[in-house]
C-alpha cells in the first residue's frame, strides 16, 4: 500500500453514466487514496447536490448499500464547498468545476498522472493538444502521462493513421499490446466490443480462424445518455433522425463500430470480416449480443453441433484465469445480468443453435483459378459443409461489464507507472 505521501491519484473526466460509476468502482477498489474528477461546469446550487448525485443511482442503488449491503450508512462526509472536496468512504474526491477543454484542466496542480477520460467528446488521438475544440493530448500537456478513453477511437480524417503512441485494448484479450514505454493514449474500446470479443476468441482459438468463414451480430441495447427522452427536433446538420425519438417507447435501429474495433484487438478478424448492428430498447442496462458464425464443418467427423460450441464456452470460461467469461444453462432475462461482476460475456448455453448445410460454389466465378482446375471438376461446382453457429451473450454495457473491465484496465496501466 502506498503511504499518504506517494498516494496514486486518478483524474476521471466527465461523471456521466461511465464516470460516475467509474468513481463508484474506484472507491471500492481502494487503490487510488485521491480522486480528482473534472465537471468542467457549475452543478445543481451546490457541492451537495454533486454528493446527492454521486450517492445514489436509478439503476444499481444506493452507493453504500452496493458497497456493504442493506444496513450501511451513507458513506460521503466531509463537504467542503470552498475546497470543492468531500470524502467517500475514505477517499478524498476533489471536483472540478471550471474547465472543459483537457489543455486547460489543472491535473498537474492535483498530481494526477493518470487520466480516464469518459465524456465521451474527445475521442481522435491525432488531435494536437492545442486543438480548439479539446483533444486527448490536451490531457498530456494538462499534466498527465497516461490517458484512458472510455470509448473506442475516431479518427475523424481517413487519410490520418493511428499515432504510433496510442493503442485499443480489451481486457482478457489483447491487454499485453499496451507497451508502457510507447504508449500514452489507451482506448478501452466499447462495451460492446469487449463482449463481442470474448464471444469471438473461444471459437478462434478451438477451431483456428481459417475455420469461421463469416460471422455478423447484432446488439440488443440499452438506452444512452446520446438519446432523448422525449421526441426533439434534431440539431442542424444531424442526419440521424431516429436517435430524436424517444427512447421511452421505442425500438430504434443505430449503429455499432464494434466490428472496426474487434479487428484491433483480435488481427484475425481484419481478414474474416464481420457485420454489425445495434437496436436501441427502453431499459437503463442489460444488453445482449446475437452472435452469427458460419464455421467449415470438419472432415474429421467431429462435427460442430450445439453441444461443441457450448463445451468450447464451457471450458474457457472455466480457464479464464480472471472470470471475464461466463457461461450458463440458465434462462436469463436481461435484468438477470445487471451488475454482475466481472463479466465481459455471458453465454447463454441453453439457446445455441447450429445447422449444417452443404454451399454449393460455382468455381468459373471463382477469379484466379487455373481453368484446368475448373474443366477437371465434372460440374465445375465444389460443396462445402458449412455449420452456422448462433450464440447469444449478455453483457452489462454499464458497470458490470465496462466499468469493472475499464477499472482493472486502469488499475493495470497506474501499477506500470
Amino acid at each position: 500500500m502506498f503511504e499518504d505521501s506517494q498516494a496514486p491519484t486518478l483524474g476521471i473526466n466527465g461523471l456521466g453514466r461511465i464516470g460516475k460509476l467509474t468513481l463508484w468502482d474506484q472507491v471500492a477498489r481502494r487503490h487510488f487514496k485521491k480522486l480528482v474528477v473534472n465537471i468542467g461546469r457549475p452543478a445543481g446550487t451546490s457541492l451537495k447536490d454533486i454528493a446527492h448525485y454521486v450517492e445514489r443511482d436509478s439503476t444499481y442503488g444506493m452507493l453504500h448499500t452496493r458497497l456493504y449491503g442493506s444496513t450501511a450508512v451513507p458513506l460521503i462526509k466531509n463537504i467542503d464547498e470552498n475546497a470543492g472536496t468531500f470524502d467517500v468512504d475514505g477517499i478524498r474526491v476533489t471536483f472540478l468545476r471550471t474547465h472543459r477543454n483537457p489543455a486547460e484542466i489543472a491535473w498537474r496542480d492535483h498530481g494526477v498522472r493518470l487520466v480516464v477520460d469518459t465524456t465521451g467528446q474527445f475521442l481522435d488521438p491525432s488531435l494536437p493538444e492545442d486543438h480548439p475544440k479539446g483533444s486527448l493530448r490536451g490531457h498530456l500537456a494538462a499534466g498527465a502521462e497516461k490517458v484512458i478513453v472510455s470509448a473506442p477511437f475516431k479518427i475523424k480524417d481517413k487519410r490520418t493513421a493511428m499515432p504510433e503512441d496510442a493503442v485499443t485494448t480489451v481486457m482478457g484479450i489483447n491487454p499485453h499490446a499496451y507497451d508502457p514505454r510507447r504508449h500514452r493514449i489507451i482506448s478501452n474500446a466499447s462495451c460492446t466490443t469487449t463482449c463481442l470479443a470474448h464471444m469471438i476468441k473461444p471459437i478462434l482459438d478451438h477451431f483456428g480462424p481459417k475455420k469461421l468463414l463469416s460471422a455478423s451480430m447484432a446488439t440488443v441495447h440499452a438506452a444512452t445518455g446520446s438519446q432523448e427522452v422525449l421526441d426533439r427536433l434534431p440539431k442542424a446538420g444531424k442526419t440521424d433522425l431516429r436517435k430524436n425519438r424517444s427512447i421511452m417507447n421505442n425500438i430504434i435501429l443505430t449503429t455499432t463500430g464494434a466490428a472496426d474495433a474487434l479487428g484491433l484487438v483480435i488481427p484475425e478478424m481484419q481478414r474474416i470480416g464481420i457485420i454489425a448492428e445495434s437496436v436501441r430498447i427502453p431499459t437503463t442496462t442489460g444488453s445482449l449480443i446475437i452472435l452469427v458464425m458460419n464455421l467449415q464443418e470438419d472432415l474429421s467427423g467431429n462435427a460442430i453441433r450445439k453441444e461443441r460450441i457450448n463445451a468450447v464456452y464451457r471450458q474457457a470460461a472455466d480457464s479464464d484465469p480472471k472470470g471475464y467469461l461466463h457461461y450458463t444453462e440458465n434462462q436469463n432475462v436481461s435484468c438477470d445480468i445487471i451488475g454482475c461482476p466481472t463479466a465481459a460475456a455471458i453465454i447463454e448455453g441453453h439457446e445455441t443453435h447450429t445447422r449444417t448445410a452443404e454451399v454449393a460454389i460455382d468455381l468459373e466465378t471463382v477469379p484466379g483459378l487455373d481453368a484446368k482446375i475448373v474443366s477437371s471438376l465434372p460440374d465445375h461446382q465444389i460443396r462445402v459443409p458449412v455449420t452456422q453457429a448462433v450464440v447469444y451473450g449478455w453483457y452489462d454495457n454499464e458497470m458490470g461489464s465496462y466499468v469493472h473491465m475499464l477499472g482493472d484496465r486502469i488499475i493495470s496501466i497506474a501499477e506500470d507507472m
